[in-house]
């Protein structure tokens, strides 16, 4: 691009371009420096003491969960400032629980436990409504699920970000055991959950769409 010295609007409009091709420039090399890998969660545990629907489609809950949350980063810290679970049974949330708040620093593993007790209104279809009289028979329910919406900031090296809304994380499929009368049940599976790309806010995304 060439531009007359003479022509300060040419001179102007260089700056500019300038400025901008730098900034965008240093971004991607930093990132590609920094190169964040998802934070990673799973389900360790999972068991149920009461799961009981009644015939007015009221149901009757007491839910545990343990997650692991590991953060793979050797240069980033993540600041959890807001950690709502939600629990769901085939497509219906029937409770939920704030967690408490915490930092987790470079290459670290974070154990959280959610626990859902109360009762809720749920309306399953026919077919969820068999399943749900077959998984009680058996004492082991299936397509119950936990998500984790999360509030945080990070720290990349010295730069520290605004508060952002990472991907929903999702933990699906999860089969858990019924544990009741003393009886011991089966082990449960650990399942890892689903993060998206867990640095990019998720309202950026909507934003952008």
């Amino acid at each position: 691009m060439c531009c007359k010295p003479r022509c300060t609007f040419c001179y102007i409009y260089c700056t500019i371009f300038a400025i901008v091709f730098i900034i965008i420039f240093s971004s991607i090399i930093f990132w590609i420096i920094i190169s964040p890998s998802n934070v990673k969660f799973y389900i360790t545990e999972a068991s149920l003491t009461q799961f009981n629907l009644t015939s007015n489609n009221t149901l009757y809950y007491n839910f545990k969960v343990n997650i692991t949350v590991r953060n793979p980063n050797k240069n980033i810290i993540v600041y959890y400032r807001g950690i709502k679970a939600i629990a769901w049974y085939k497509d219906n949330d029937f409770g939920w629980v704030n967690l408490t708040p915490f930092d987790q620093g470079h290459k670290n593993t974070s154990f959280l436990q959610a626990v859902f007790n109360g009762q809720s209104v749920i309306k399953l279809k026919a077919q969820q409504l068999g399943e749900y009289k077959e998984e009680t028979s058996v004492g082991i329910y299936n397509d119950l699920a936990v998500d984790l919406d999360l509030r945080i900031r990070a720290k990349y090296g010295r730069f520290k970000s605004s508060r952002f809304n990472p991907p929903i994380v999702q933990c699906r499929r999860l089969s858990v055991p019924l544990i009741s009368n003393g009886k011991s049940a089966p082990p449960f599976s650990v399942t890892k959950c689903k993060t998206g790309s867990f640095f990019v806010d998720r309202d950026a995304d909507a934003g952008a769409a």
